[in-house]
C-alpha cells in the first residue's frame, strides 16, 4: 500500500514540474524527427578538382565522368597541381586527380597511365572513402574490361536492400532516448530531494529501501514504454520503417535497459550531494557506455583491450539485439545471450541502487 502512495508522489512531483512533462513528449519526437537525417556517415559532397596535364578526348572524358558522379562535387581544373594543393589546404578541395601528359597515348598503346589521386586525410574516413570512389572511376575509364566485369557481378543486400541508413540508426536513437531520460532524470530525483530538503520526511518514515527505491524506479520504467512507443510510431508515420521481428521482443530489451539506467541514475544519485555532481558523474558513464558500445563504429574495430568492455556494456548487448530483432527479423532464440545479460546487469544495479540508499542519513 505505502509504494502505491510512493509512486502517486513520484507522478505529482513530475506533473508539477513545468518542465519534466514537455521534455518527455518533446525529446523523442525531436530525436527522431531530426537525428535520423544527420547522423548519417555516407561520404558524399565530397570537393575535386582535376588537372588535365593532357588536354586530350580522353582525358575529358574521365573529367566528365568524375563531374557527373553523385558522391563528388566537382570544383573545376586548375592549371597546376600546386594550386589545387593549395586549394586543398584552404578547404576549398578535398581531393585532386592528376592525369598526366600522354594519358590518351598510353591508352592508346596498351600501357597503364600512372594517374595520382590526392586526397585530404585530415578526417580519414572521407579521405579513404573518397579516394577509394575516385581510383574506383579512373580505373574504370582506364580499363574498360574491368568495368565490363563488375557490371556482370551482381550484389544481394540482405535486411536493407535498399542501403537506407536511417533503417540502421533508428534502434540505436532508442538506446539514446531511453539512456538520458531513464538515466539522467533518476540521477537528478534523490540529489533533487537532498537539496530541497524532502528527502528527511522520508528517512523518519518506516518505508522500506526496497518500497523507496521500486518508487522511485517504476514512473521511469512507464516513461520508457512512453518514449519507446512513440519512437516507433513516428519511424513508422515519417519513415516508413517498422520493426522486421516480434515488437515485444523490442519492449523487452528496452525495459531492460531502462532497469539499468534507472537504477544506474540512482546509484549517483544516492552518493552524490548536489546536481552537479549528479550531472558530470552522469555524463562521464554515459559518454563512455555510448562510444564503448559499438553503436557508430563496429566493436570489433576497437583494440582488443577496448572491445573486453563490451562484455560488461549493456548498451552494447542492447544495440546488437535489437537491431537484430529490428533489421533483421531475429526471434528471442537469437537475442537470448544479450536478454540474459542485461536481466543480470540490470538486477545487479538495481540491488546496489536499493543497498546504496541511506535511509537515515
Amino acid at each position: 500500500m505505502a509504494i502505491r502512495f510512493l509512486i502517486q508522489k513520484e507522478f505529482l512531483q513530475i506533473r508539477r514540474n513545468s518542465f519534466l512533462p514537455r521534455l518527455i513528449v518533446v525529446f523523442p519526437i525531436m530525436v527522431m524527427c531530426v537525428l535520423p537525417w544527420v547522423m548519417n556517415q555516407e561520404v558524399k559532397n565530397i570537393k575535386v578538382e582535376v588537372v588535365d596535364n593532357d588536354r586530350s578526348t580522353l582525358s575529358q572524358q574521365l573529367v566528365h565522368r568524375i563531374e557527373a558522379s553523385n558522391y563528388f562535387i566537382f570544383k573545376g581544373q586548375p592549371s597546376t597541381y600546386r594550386a589545387a594543393l593549395a586549394d586543398i589546404e584552404k578547404s576549398d578541395a578535398d581531393a585532386v586527380v592528376v592525369i598526366p601528359r600522354g594519358y590518351s597515348r598510353q591508352l592508346q598503346t596498351g600501357h597503364r597511365p600512372q594517374v595520382l589521386v590526392a586526397a585530404n586525410a585530415v578526417n580519414g574516413t572521407k579521405g579513404s572513402i573518397g579516394g577509394a570512389y575516385l581510383s574506383q572511376i579512373v580505373t574504370a575509364h582506364a580499363q574498360p574490361n574491368v568495368r565490363a566485369v563488375g557490371e556482370r557481378i551482381s550484389t544481394l543486400y540482405l535486411y536493407n536492400k535498399h542501403q537506407n541508413y536511417k533503417v540502421f540508426m533508428i534502434p540505436a536513437l532508442l538506446a539514446i532516448v531511453i539512456m538520458l531520460m531513464c538515466g539522467f532524470l533518476p540521477a537528478l530525483n534523490i540529489v533533487g530531494e537532498k537539496e530541497a530538503g524532502t528527502i528527511e520526511q522520508i528517512n523518519v518514515t518506516p518505508v522500506s529501501k526496497w518500497a523507496f527505491i521500486f518508487a522511485k524506479l517504476i514512473p521511469y520504467w512507464l516513461i520508457a514504454l512512453f518514449v519507446i512507443t512513440a519512437c516507433l510510431l513516428l519511424s513508422w508515420l515519417v519513415y516508413g520503417i517498422t520493426c522486421q521481428g516480434n515488437t515485444l521482443l523490442v519492449y523487452l530489451l528496452a525495459m531492460l535497459l531502462a532497469l539499468f539506467f534507472s537504477s544506474f541514475g540512482l546509484i549517483v544519485s544516492n552518493y552524490s550531494d548536489t546536481m552537479q555532481q549528479a550531472i558530470f558523474v552522469m555524463w562521464f558513464f554515459v559518454v563512455m557506455l555510448l562510444l564503448l558500445s559499438g553503436l557508430f563504429t563496429p566493436a570489433r574495430s576497437m583494440p582488443f583491450w577496448a572491445y573486453l568492455t563490451t562484455y560488461v556494456n549493456p548498451m552494447h548487448y542492447f544495440i546488437d539485439a535489437v537491431r537484430t530483432v529490428f533489421i533483421r527479423g531475429g526471434g528471442f532464440g537469437n537475442i537470448a545471450h544479450q536478454i540474459a545479460a542485461l536481466t543480470g546487469i540490470g538486477a545487479v544495479m538495481g540491488c546496489w541502487a536499493v543497498m546504496s540508499y541511506r535511509k537515515n542519513s
